[in-house]
């Protein structure tokens, strides 16, 4: 699958780090350094534009170093890019920790994970089959 990236000038292209790699990692793309304070959060861009194929998507998901090492997570994560949105990709970046983090140009921020998507039919209903967990809810399935 080809997904077509048009970049700003100066924009760093995903890259998988490894061979195995399911997530590619996603730049910064910044004039000058963006301080994210403790508790808060910053729409990040990445200087590109996708054209993702019909019948996927590209999921923004966490950096699991930044995760731990700083404390930054995505808020809406994963965040979808549908395969008919063509403006620029940014990032919700959320400081979780109680320090400010500096975010460069350039810098890892995220990683991007290209996946088929399955559009359902939704179809209302009166009633709907049991199951064993019918409506339980929270922590149904396996707390005691």
């Amino acid at each position: 699958m080809i997904i077509k990236i048009k970049k700003a000038h100066g924009a760093v292209m995903p890259v998988y780090q490894t061979e195995q790699a399911a997530g590619a990692d996603i730049c910064a793309y910044l004039t000058e350094p963006l301080v994210i304070r403790a508790h808060e959060r910053a729409l990040v861009p990445t200087g590109l534009f996708m054209e993702i194929p019909n019948n996927y998507e590209v999921q923004l998901r966490p950096r699991s170093g930044n995760a731990l090492k700083k404390g930054l997570t995505l808020l809406n994560t994963p965040g979808t890019i549908d395969a008919d949105y063509r403006g620029e990709v940014k990032v919700l970046l959320y400081n979780a920790s109680s320090e400010d983090v500096i975010i460069n140009n350039g810098d890892r921020i995220a990683q991007a994970v290209a996946m088929p998507v399955i559009r359902a039919t939704w179809q209302e209903a009166e009633q709907l089959s049991d199951t064993k967990r019918s409506d339980g809810g929270w922590g149904s399935t396996g707390e005691k």
